[in-house]
């Protein structure tokens, strides 16, 4: 057994060679670590008058070492934004939320 310890402090794959020598053999590992996020919710509070629609530019930091394809699901009656968003290595995108309520 090997105990290793990882910490990482992004989101990202994370490559890393292990070399292990002895008097009779050389062993080289490498390891390639794949950090994921939690699913993330938020939430937002809108207040807006009737039948008035309300605009929210969200930003989204891609601080990993890979490009992100984010899907978008949208629950509640009167609010819009697109399905997919890409954001790339080292990019900031902003996901465009709409509220257009129908009643007060």
């Amino acid at each position: 057994e090997l105990p290793i310890k990882f910490t990482p402090q992004y989101v990202g794959h994370y490559h890393c060679q292990i070399l292990l020598k002895s008097s009779g053999d050389i062993r080289v590992y490498e390891i390639v670590c794949v950090v994921n996020t939690d699913h993330t919710e938020s939430e937002l509070d809108f207040v807006t008058p009737a039948y008035q629609e309300v605009i929210q530019d969200i930003p989204i930091r891609n601080l990993s070492s890979q490009d992100w394809k984010l899907e978008a699901v949208l629950e509640g009656q009167g609010f819009y934004g697109p399905p997919l968003i890409n954001v790339g290595l080292g990019e900031t995108a902003l996901y465009r939320l709409i509220f257009k309520p129908v009643a007060e």
